[in-house]
């Protein structure tokens, strides 16, 4: 009838042994194929565990929507930007507006725990028209759907998704 499952299993394992046993060049190299990849996953998991940290994501994450926004004008007159709120309802999409000497920038501010859409897109689109912007920025902690992204791209709105606005506030904090 043949041999089962469960043998056919122990003998490869008895031929695998066989073979690491036999050749301890081989043994050391299969090591080596487990050891390294581990270790650098476990390098690049730290490394982004401290950049984490360090950049202070951690706490955007906790913030309500109106705090992010607070945060983001500090954040942003960092960056020498005159930088104005705006009002809480009735704000035409915008929750800041960015000045400089050559530009008027309109910014929409997303905390989310997920991806931003194409709303967020929409909303900045109109508030541009609106304050009669140069610019016009949707800002999160999270990332853009494929959707937002493509409909971002056709209207000329910068996306600034959560690698982005880490490396502002290390930049920041670097600074402090």
């Amino acid at each position: 009838m043949g041999m089962s499952f469960g043998e056919s299993i122990k003998m490869g394992f008895d031929l695998f042994w066989t073979m690491v046993t036999a050749e301890p060049k081989l043994t050391m190299l299969l090591l080596l194929m487990i050891i390294v990849p581990s270790l650098y996953a476990v390098i690049i998991n730290t490394i982004k565990e401290i950049r984490l940290r360090k950049s202070g994501i951690l706490e955007i994450d906790k913030m309500n929507g109106k705090t992010f926004e607070e945060y983001l004008h500090a954040l942003l007159k960092t960056k020498g930007y005159q930088v104005k709120l705006t009002p809480a309802s009735g704000d035409y999409g915008a929750d800041l507006v960015l000045n400089n000497k050559t530009k008027k920038i309109v910014v929409q501010a997303k905390r989310y725990k997920k991806n931003v859409g194409v709303k967020a897109v929409q909303e900045i689109v109109s508030a541009k028209t609106y304050y009669r912007a140069d610019e016009c920025w949707v800002i999160t902690n999270s990332f853009f759907t494929a959707n937002a992204k493509k409909l971002a791209a056709s209207n000329q709105v910068r996306l600034v998704e959560r690698p982005e606005l880490m490396s502002w506030m290390l930049k920041v904090n670097k600074s402090a």
